[in-house]
C-alpha cells in the first residue's frame, strides 16, 4: 500500500480547510473499508485519479456521528457507523426501508466501522476500474472494457461511455426516501437532494457525484414520511451471504383506502451508474390500484433498458423484483 500521511481535524472548519490547503493529493476518510482496504490497497490509479498521499480523518470530529429523529424526520451524522443507522430504534420505526438496505450492506465487522457518508460515496466495484492494466475512461484512460469484455454486473439503463453500476444500498434507500445531503467547502454549505447528488459518466467520468474536491458530505436529512407511507426493500446478490447487489429495488409510497397509488418513489439499485429511480414504473402506477397494476408497471422498465452482451437477464430480474417490492410494501 502506498505511504500516506493522517491529519485528524477536530472541526469542520478544519477538516476543509486542511482539504483545501492540501489539494488534489488528500482525500477525506470515514471507516476506509474501501478507500484504504480497496483502491490504495489494490492501488486503484490512473491518470485520472492518483493515489492520494493525504488523508483526512473524518471520524475525530466530534457529534458528525449524531442520529436524530424528531416530528420533521431524521438527520444522520457521515460518520455514523452502518451498524448505528441499522440498529437505531427511531430509524426503524419511522424508515425501515433504510434500515433494511443498510442491513444487507457488506458483513456485521465492517457495519460496525463502515460509515453512511463513505458507504454513499464509495468507488464503483467494476472488476475492470479496480483490475491492475485496465486504463479505463473512469481512470482517465479512453476505452470503457466492459463493452467487449465480462460485462454480466454491468449496467442496462443509462451507461453511455461507462457502464459501472452504483454500489450504495443506502443510496438507493434514501433516494427513494426523498433524502437530502447537508455539504460543506471552501465556499460554505449547501444542501442538495438525493435526486441532484449523483451524475452519470456523462456529465463527469471521473466521478459519481457533483462534490466539489473540497467538499465533505456533512450529514444525510429524510423529511418524515407522510402517513401511511408504504416501505419495502429488496436485494438480489450473486452469493447470499456478503455481496454487492445483482440489482435491488427501494419503494416507498403512499395509497388511499382503496389501494390506488397516490405518490411515491421506485428506485432501483445494480442497475445503472447512479441510484436510478424508475418514473416510468411510478407513472405507470399513478393513480391505479397498486396491486392489480405492479405486474404491469414492473414490465414498463423494459422500455428505458439498454442491455450489453451479457447481462440482459438483468432485465427480467428487475422487472420480477420491482413487482415484489410493491407488493410486499403493500404487505
Amino acid at each position: 500500500m502506498k505511504a500516506f500521511e493522517l491529519y485528524e481535524p477536530a472541526s469542520v472548519a478544519e477538516a476543509t480547510q486542511t482539504l483545501t490547503q492540501l489539494g488534489p493529493r488528500a482525500r477525506v476518510l470515514g471507516g476506509g473499508s474501501d478507500l484504504v482496504g480497496g483502491i490504495m490497497k489494490d492501488w486503484v490509479t490512473g491518470k485520472g485519479m492518483p493515489l492520494p498521499d493525504a488523508l483526512i480523518d473524518l471520524t475525530t470530529i466530534p457529534d458528525l456521528d449524531k442520529i436524530s429523529v424528531g416530528a420533521d424526520g431524521a438527520r444522520i451524522g457521515a460518520t455514523a457507523t452502518l451498524t448505528d443507522v441499522a440498529e437505531h430504534p427511531d430509524l426503524q420505526q419511522q424508515f425501515p426501508l433504510l434500515t433494511q438496505a443498510t442491513l444487507s450492506i457488506a458483513s456485521p465487522l465492517i457495519r460496525n466501522f463502515g460509515t453512511l457518508g463513505g458507504n454513499i460515496n464509495q468507488r464503483p466495484r467494476c472488476w475492470f476500474f479496480r483490475g491492475e492494466g485496465f486504463n479505463c475512461y473512469k481512470k482517465g484512460g479512453d476505452f470503457c472494457f466492459a463493452v467487449t469484455g465480462d460485462n454480466r454486473y454491468h449496467a442496462i439503463i443509462g451507461g453511455e461511455l461507462c457502464y459501472i453500476v452504483h454500489p450504495s444500498d443506502t443510496s438507493t434507500a434514501l433516494l427513494a426516501l426523498n433524502a437530502s445531503a447537508r455539504v460543506s467547502g471552501s465556499g460554505g454549505e449547501r444542501t442538495l437532494a438525493f435526486d441532484n447528488y449523483f451524475h452519470g459518466p456523462r456529465e463527469d467520468v471521473l466521478t459519481e457525484n457533483v462534490l466539489k474536491p473540497d467538499e465533505i458530505l456533512l450529514e444525510v436529512q429524510i423529511p418524515r414520511p407522510a402517513a401511511g407511507t408504504r416501505m419495502a426493500w429488496t436485494k438480489i446478490k450473486d452469493r447470499q451471504v456478503y455481496d454487492f447487489a445483482m440489482a435491488s429495488v427501494a419503494a416507498a409510497f403512499t395509497v388511499d383506502a382503496s389501494g390506488v397509488w397516490q405518490n411515491g418513489r421506485v428506485v432501483l439499485g445494480g442497475v445503472a451508474p447512479v441510484p436510478y429511480r424508475a418514473t416510468v414504473v411510478e407513472d405507470a402506477l399513478k393513480g391505479k390500484d397498486v396491486r392489480a397494476t405492479a405486474k404491469a408497471a414492473a414490465a414498463q422498465i423494459r422500455t428505458v433498458a439498454r442491455p450489453m452482451s451479457l447481462n440482459g437477464y438483468k432485465i427480467d430480474l428487475v422487472q420480477g423484483i420491482i413487482e415484489r417490492t410493491l407488493l410486499q410494501a403493500l404487505g
